[in-house]
């Protein structure tokens, strides 16, 4: 199987690895929390932010790489940029922030 194989889903504190093809799913890994998880795949890697924190997965195993708590930056949403990477590639969280918005203001009326 490869990288491109693969369709990455980030909820509620998690990735989740399915199988383009069928549907199956092949890896699951629990990152901290139940938040809004922000993907991005590059070069064979996906990067995951959740709860403030980044963790970069294997696409092929779900195994953590590395991870990196982002101290003192709190735990709000957070969007990734990489050099050269697709425009328009941290809509997921622009759209989460704006549904977080909606709520509150309904929230307030």
């Amino acid at each position: 199987m490869q990288t491109s194989d693969l369709l990455f889903i980030g909820i509620k504190g998690s990735v989740i690895a399915l199988d383009r093809a069928t549907g199956r799913q092949v890896w699951v890994t629990h990152l901290k929390g139940w938040g809004f998880v922000n993907l991005l795949v590059h070069d064979d890697t996906v990067y995951a932010l959740c709860n403030g924190e980044i963790f970069c997965l294997d696409p092929l195993t779900g195994n953590g790489l590395w991870h990196n708590p982002l101290r003192g930056f709190g735990t709000g949403l957070a969007t990734m940029a990489l050099a050269g990477a697709v425009p328009g590639s941290s809509a997921p969280a622009v759209a989460e922030q704006r549904h977080r918005a909606a709520r509150a203001a309904a929230a307030a009326a």
